[in-house]
């Protein structure tokens, strides 16, 4: 199967600055239901969705973008990186891209801004789904369980980034070796079966970027993503809610984090529990896929 059986869309800007859009449509053009939007977590990309944009789009108008500072997107050093940037960035795209109501779908960093975005989208959010969603709670023994994903995800680099550039430069630079990106993979995949060449070089290419290395201080001189509390988001969302859980998640304490969520979620939540790491859409996309299009269809 292609990194990504979608096609590039025409050059789409945000903020002045470019942003990089694959979408795919089903054959039938008149298929009914919402579009889709997906959205990559912390250092992906749209090729993280390689195995599930093939069979979303047999069925549903599939996008998928790189947020700013990640992926094949620009990564300019006067952007302040956080919630709130990729939020706005996912609600421009909607309304001007898609142009019709959608589901937006994200994966851990990517989640916290789907589910931003669904809330400021109104009527033209058809649903969210996340998927081992980032994020914390207004309270601070759930903000505490909430980032505990990003804890782990600094001390797989060996220690918490220092304030001194040069250190920050160094881990930088360990971080985009291929055998570094395919050592935390494995640790956050359950079944490596899918930590393949690909996967790694989807990751590593574009650290090379210009501007990557200040994206990486950006996101992480912080204690995680940046914006409104999640139980505040979830009481202003009107759209329906699928929770997507990679139950084995080395990277959160997933059953607080669920226990979490529960509480605050709305009632009509739909909660799928999946035997897989951080990325579950990549690691058992069979899975995802299925749980994702039944749910789609229920809309």
């Amino acid at each position: 199967m292609s990194v990504v059986a979608a096609e590039v869309n025409s050059p789409w800007s945000y903020l002045g600055h470019a942003v990089h859009c694959v979408s795919s449509r089903p054959r039938n053009q008149s298929a009914e239901g919402p579009a889709v939007l997906l959205v990559h977590g912390f250092g992906a990309s749209t090729d993280h969705w390689r195995f599930n944009i093939p069979v979303i789009s047999q069925t549903h108008e599939v996008h998928a973008l790189d947020l700013l500072g990640f992926g094949r997107s620009a990564k300019p050093s006067e952007l302040n990186y956080g919630g709130e940037l990729w939020r706005e960035q996912l609600v421009a795209y909607v309304k001007e891209r898609i142009g019709r109501p959608t589901v937006l779908v994200g994966n851990s960093l990517g989640g916290y801004a789907a589910l931003a975005a669904g809330t400021d989208l109104g009527s033209d959010a058809a649903g969210v789904v996340l998927l081992n969603a980032a994020g914390y709670f207004s309270d601070s023994s759930k903000k505490k369980a909430a980032q505990n994903w990003w804890s782990k995800a600094r001390q797989s680099i060996g220690a918490g980034v220092m304030r001194d550039p040069l250190v920050q430069r160094l881990i930088f630079e360990n971080l985009r070796k291929s055998s570094t990106i395919r050592r935390t993979l494995n640790q956050v995949y359950i079944d490596s079966t899918n930590v393949d060449d690909d996967l790694v070089e989807s990751i590593r290419r574009p650290s090379l970027d210009p501007g990557a290395f200040g994206v990486f201080r950006s996101v992480f001189d912080g204690s995680g993503p940046k914006g409104q509390p999640l139980d505040e988001l979830f009481s202003e969302l009107k759209a329906p809610l699928l929770l997507l859980w990679g139950n084995l998640d080395p990277w959160m304490n997933a059953a607080g984090k669920r226990a979490a969520f529960q509480r605050y979620a709305p009632s009509a939540t739909t909660e799928v529990v999946l035997q897989a790491g951080h990325c579950p859409h990549d690691e058992v996309p069979e899975q995802v896929n299925s749980a994702l299009v039944d749910w789609l269809n229920s809309l």
